[in-house]
């Protein structure tokens, strides 16, 4: 079954979370027990109706104040795909958090309170949208029924959104009026509605097309372990174990190993206990090759035809995670993929206020900063743009004095 990842992203108390549990709660995917905790729960909204926001605020401040802070996820699924949700928080103060759920994401759903319009904080999150290469977006004008269902509200809107796509070079964007307080548009089309002949939120993600998103023929794999029994039974095999992150890998496709630069063919591939034919986007398969090639763990097999860039000095799009201000006069970590070594930011190119989108001069990185660096490593990068293929266009930075991750990186290009 297609499985469809998605994210929310809206201002404070723009419903998001109400959305979310209005499409688990329409669509029975919620558990009895769940069921039965949101009925007797004391947390009512003021018609006296079940405040569905509770389903997926887990955290017990989120469920005191009525926001989100971390990123939840929930999964269901009708008879026509999968569906796995990152409810993301919509304030300034938890960027990190709202990047880290939208990272793996292929859709977007962005909400506007129709008595508002779009505000700042839209301005940023379709500012995030854009960063993070997501392809798809879903406009929904929420809380219609707090402006009577005004056709000429959302219009308006949306003539509003369509000057900061244009700006942010958003291409697929569709909008849906909705009220997830009511269930208008979200599940079923609203009677309430009747200007409105699009379809329902839920219909939109169960048909929209997610096979384009990764047709690429970047085919890349970093090895993550190099298998080697050496047993009398199994005294001459060696295969190559990790996640194809992109493309596809045919039996006999001419292949090349990075940073190396050797180059093989594939012989054979295993998926479980078979040997199918050829190995997509997604599936972890161990490669045979036909030649011995000295290969280790963060050694990446692409496709000869189509080489990464390699690099050891990249300017990336940086987004700050960490409550300690960057260090430029450190060494940081660098993890792309399987591989890891040592780094340093050269330089800041600019910082991006995300209420704005001004660039503008900086020579510090704080918590939820994003901004454009030179990132200079001590190995060569084997690299792919971010705009080109996501999946081997990022990295993230880890501080070795605590081992925490503290920045996520978009590749942009490889500095001469």
């Amino acid at each position: 079954m297609n499985i469809l990842k998605f994210f929310t992203a809206g201002s404070v108390d723009d419903g998001k979370s109400t959305l979310i549990g209005r499409l688990l709660y329409d669509t029975d995917s919620i558990l009895a027990d769940q069921l039965e905790a949101l009925q007797s729960s004391n947390r009512k909204n003021d018609d006296g109706t079940i405040d569905l926001a509770i389903l997926t605020d887990g955290l017990r401040a989120e469920r005191e104040q009525g926001i989100t802070i971390d990123v939840a996820y929930k999964y269901f699924q009708t008879d026509k795909r999968k569906f796995i949700i990152a409810d993301t928080p919509g304030h300034i103060q938890y960027t990190r958090n709202m990047v880290t759920g939208a990272s793996t994401a292929n859709l977007a759903i962005i909400l506007i309170d129709a008595r508002n319009g779009v505000v700042e904080q839209t301005i940023r999150h379709s500012y995030l949208v854009s960063l993070l290469g997501i392809k798809h977006i879903v406009v929904c004008i929420n809380k219609m029924d707090m402006v009577d269902y005004s056709e000429a509200v959302y219009q308006s809107i949306i003539d509003k959104y369509k000057v900061l796509a244009q700006q942010l070079k958003l291409k697929d964007v569709n909008y849906i009026p909705v009220s997830a307080l009511k269930g208008d548009n979200i599940v079923q089309n609203s009677d309430r509605m009747e200007w409105y002949d699009g379809e329902s939120l839920l219909h939109f993600l169960e048909k929209v097309d997610t096979d384009n998103l990764d047709k690429s023929q970047l085919a890349r794999m970093p090895v993550q372990w190099v298998i080697r029994p050496q047993t009398d039974e199994l005294h001459d095999y060696r295969g190559y174990a990790g996640r194809v992150l992109s493309g596809t890998f045919n039996l006999n496709d001419k292949v090349t190993i990075l940073p190396s630069g050797a180059s093989s063919t594939i012989e054979r591939i295993e998926f479980f206990d078979q040997a199918p034919d050829a190995a997509h986007a997604g599936q972890s398969v161990t490669i045979h090759l036909k030649d011995d090639v000295d290969i280790s763990r963060g050694d990446t097999i692409v496709n000869a035809t189509a080489l990464p860039q390699e690099s050891k000095l990249i300017e990336a799009d940086l987004c700050w995670m960490d409550g300690r201000a960057l260090d430029t006069s450190i060494m940081y970590l660098i993890q792309h993929n399987s591989k890891v070594t040592k780094c340093k930011i050269s330089e800041i190119l600019h910082k991006v206020d995300i209420n704005t989108l001004e660039k503008h001069a900086a020579d510090e990185f704080k918590l939820n900063d994003i901004g454009r660096v030179i990132v200079k490593t001590a190995d060569a990068l084997a690299f792919d743009l971010y705009d080109d293929n996501r999946a081997n266009g990022s990295a993230i930075l880890i501080d070795s004095r605590t081992n925490l991750t503290v920045g996520a990186l978009m590749f942009r290009a490889a500095v001469e």
